[in-house]
């Protein structure tokens, strides 16, 4: 599955970003698709996931701000971020496991000032 993250770019504290994962294949309604990132000079964690039937998982970090969905007519994932905090400023990278393959998009960059 190759994944492709867009819609990341710089925002003020308090404002609002959605991200977009588009997927290639045709299998993609069967995929666990989840959202990760990656801050500066920290290692990569968890953000939310999305599973086939639509079940999300959310990091106690971003509950209540943050909005994981997925289209599957588009192979698209999204994420809408809200009220965000320089915390979340990192390089956001969205994952597809399915069929025993766990893959990785290239990422998109958010920045949140202050």
């Amino acid at each position: 599955v190759q994944l492709v993250e867009s819609g990341g770019g710089l925002v003020q504290a308090g404002g609002s970003l959605r991200l977009s994962c588009a997927a290639s294949g045709s299998i993609f309604s069967f995929s666990i698709m989840g959202w990760y990132r990656q801050p500066p000079g920290k290692q990569r964690e968890f953000v939310a996931t999305i599973t086939s039937d639509g079940s999300t998982n959310y990091a106690d970090s971003v509950k209540g701000r943050f909005t994981i969905s997925r289209d599957n007519a588009k192979n698209t994932v999204y994420l809408q971020m809200n009220s965000l905090k320089p915390e979340d400023t990192a390089a956001y990278y969205c994952n597809s496991i399915v069929g025993g393959y766990n893959d990785w998009g290239p990422g998109t960059q958010v920045t949140v000032t202050s």
